[in-house]
């Protein structure tokens, strides 16, 4: 599985492999211990979890049983939501690190530009302190690059004009139907690399009938078709699955979309998955 060995440059230099593996909702312990574990086994070398997710602990121990060179695995994490201070931002840092035995992360986020139960509110005070330590944390090298997650554009201008240091990642919800095409314009248009989480719309997706159709004629899965479309649309796609041999299916991906079925794609709409 060719795709598993890409890599792309981030703003700063640093390679990030072009397909990751999401844990978005695994459970900590033996749930994803075992799913990192497979992953690794499979090929995947972007594993992104979160401290919000409650894994990385066990994220970590997978890593460090598995045998691979550290320095061969691109780990992101990412700051909780609700940290919108630079103190704050720096013990939850350190509370991350001790969680990961590790010395340094390859990628770290703020996973939000507002807490969760305050979507909207503004916070871009809180943002430019928290980016602050950020880019603190990545001049001492530990952490190889810094991004935001969730960030729309708004958000985005507001921290530029905070700071010198542009992010150089914003992950964001993307899939086929929604592909937040304003804000994505904006990050390639000032360098910063686009990750996708949920790629296939939380598995909403599966069961379209018009996106079945497409991917018919590649004779592939809708997963592997919107993975693919996700990787072509420039953005790096961090598909999420406890089943090993899904892993598989949706890292074998080496083919391409033609131009007409991407603009078919383009053009799918689907308010019941934005």
């Amino acid at each position: 599985m060719p795709i598993l060995t890409e890599h792309r440059s981030l703003a700063n230099g640093v390679e990030i492999p072009v397909l990751g593996f999401g844990t978005w909702q695994i459970p900590d312990g033996d749930d994803a211990y075992d799913a990192v574990s497979a992953a690794l086994e499979v090929g995947y070398r972007h594993i992104d979890t979160a401290r919000a997710y409650g894994n990385e602990a066990s994220v970590a121990r997978a890593i460090a049983d598995s045998g691979i060179a550290r320095d061969d695995i691109f780990l992101t994490t990412k700051l909780p939501a609700e940290v919108k201070s630079y103190d704050g931002a720096l013990k939850s840092f350190e509370t991350t690190m001790d969680a990961l035995g590790m010395d340094h992360v390859d990628l770290y986020l703020i996973h939000a530009p507002w807490p969760w139960n305050e979507q909207g509110a503004d916070y871009r005070s809180g943002n430019a302190e928290a980016w602050r330590a950020m880019t603190e944390i990545q001049q001492s090298g530990r952490a190889r690059a810094i991004g935001v997650s969730n960030f729309e554009v708004a958000d985005l201008e507001a921290l530029a004009s905070s700071s010198d240091v542009i992010p150089q990642v914003n992950q964001i919800r993307f899939f086929v139907g929604n592909t937040q095409d304003a804000v994505t314009r904006y990050c390639r248009e000032n360098g910063i690399l686009v990750e996708a989480y949920s790629p296939l719309a939380t598995g909403s997706i599966l069961d379209d009938e018009d996106v079945q159709a497409i991917a018919g004629q590649y004779d592939r899965t809708v997963a592997q078709l919107c993975i693919r479309y996700a990787l072509q649309k420039d953005t790096v796609p961090l598909p999420k699955t406890t089943n090993a041999d899904r892993m598989r299916e949706n890292a074998d991906i080496d083919f391409e979309i033609s131009g007409d079925d991407m603009a078919t794609l383009d053009a799918i709409r689907d308010d019941k998955r934005d």
